[in-house]
């Protein structure tokens, strides 16, 4: 496994430890999925309102805004891969709940909101452990054939889970997304549980936790490339990631379909994710100019996010998704990649910390915002003008910042 890994171009895998860590991942991924699907049909249901489609998706991320600054600080000082298990164990214990509250008929909106909120703490934590914790399986030199696979392994699941979602909630109902979704989790358990890691050998906390929390600010402002590198994943995970919430909204009122087309559409942007994940991996040893290519990532994904507001096809609404998916993940992968090499050993976790603050905590935003726009002028004139500040965005920096086309 090991040659056979590196000679094509996959030399994560020949890792053991990222062999369980990918397996497990990829059966808990399929049930995070299938749970996304119907949690988001769930309100709309519910509700049949945009705003609490938003609104739902925000809670689900405002853990992350609040903790997840102090979650890094943590993941700098503590036993990741204990941390790890424990936020599977919460994630499980979350979805059965609802569950729970679906199969017995007693499900309502705001037990669905306060979960969703729970969920996001959880994930505050979980985020930048698993993130800074990649490194520790695979080593600097295949960090970013690690990262690229993992990206591959995510955008897979968004392929099969929306997929086994639209099937499972047309057939049994929107209960077995959240039931299938828990027993997942006993996967990825298993999986960390059987890794190999040398003793742990955490740093001795010295400081306070705002003390490390203000090093790497000081370590962000001294360094131009980091810091527009987290500036411009706040600006994607505001205005352009947040289509993803907007997908049943979009697939109901603008494509007049039901929860099968809504499984498809997200599906597809998970075929072109995967496409693009895996030629970042199978590449990764031969790329170069990472940061350019970031560029044009992120650039890309805005003009075909305004292409996709203007679609009232199915099918070319699909080969848009699926074009857009493809550059969002090349632009993730390799911001991703940048963050992580460019920071010390020391810093990762607080920089990975950051990272998850921008690109998953500032998602509530996004989500809230395109949820009240959406209400008032239409998804389609949100989704359009949030693909457009994403592209003009990206080009001025990389315009104004060299230090990113060169790394």
């Amino acid at each position: 496994m090991t040659e056979a890994a590196r000679r094509y171009g996959f030399g994560a895998l020949s890792h053991r430890n990222f062999r369980l860590f990918f397996i497990g991942q990829g059966i808990s991924l399929v049930g995070t999925w299938m749970q996304n699907i119907g949690e988001g049909w769930l309100i709309l249901t519910l509700t049949n309102s945009p705003f609490y489609v938003g609104l739902t998706s925000a809670l689900s991320s405002l853990g992350v805004l609040l903790f997840s600054l102090y979650a890094g600080v943590i993941a700098d000082r503590t036993d990741k891969r204990r941390f790890i298990i424990l936020m599977q164990v919460a994630f499980m214990l979350e979805a059965f709940a609802v569950w729970i509250l679906v199969w017995t008929g007693v499900v309502q909106v705001w037990q669905v909101l306060l979960l969703a909120t729970l969920l996001g703490i959880a994930s505050a934590f979980d985020i930048p452990m698993r993130q800074s914790f990649v490194v520790e399986m695979v080593g600097k030199d295949d960090l970013m054939n690690a990262i690229a696979l993992n990206s591959s392994l995510f955008n897979g699941a968004r392929v099969i889970g929306p997929a086994i979602a639209g099937l499972l909630i047309g057939a049994v109902g929107i209960a077995w997304c959240y039931f299938l979704n828990g027993l997942s989790y006993i996967a990825v358990i298993a999986g960390l549980l059987m890794m190999r890691l040398p003793p742990s050998t955490k740093p001795a906390q010295t400081t306070s936790a705002w003390t490390g929390f203000r090093e790497v600010l000081t370590y962000l402002r001294n360094d131009r490339r980091l810091r527009v590198l987290m500036v411009l994943t706040a600006i994607l995970s505001v205005f352009g990631f947040p289509y993803i919430s907007m997908m049943p909204v979009f697939a109901r009122d603008v494509l007049h379909r039901g929860a099968e087309g809504y499984g498809v559409l997200l599906s597809s942007i998970g075929i072109g994710a995967v496409i693009g994940a895996l030629a970042v991996a199978l590449y990764s040893a031969r790329i170069r100019a990472r940061g350019r290519l970031m560029l044009i990532g992120g650039t890309t994904f805005g003009i075909l996010l305004m292409l996709f507001a203007a679609s009232r096809s199915l099918g070319l609404s699909i080969v848009v998704l699926a074009l857009a998916g493809c550059a969002m993940i090349v632009n993730n992968a390799l911001t991703n990649t940048l963050l992580q090499t460019g920071a010390p050993d020391h810093l990762r976790g607080r920089i990975m910390g950051f990272y998850s603050f921008v690109f998953v905590g500032m998602a509530p935003f996004g989500a809230f915002l395109f949820g009240v726009v959406a209400e008032h002028v239409g998804v389609t004139t949100t989704l359009a003008v949030g693909g457009a500040i994403v592209a003009v965005a990206v080009t001025a920096a990389g315009w104004m910042v060299p230090e990113i086309r060169a790394a």
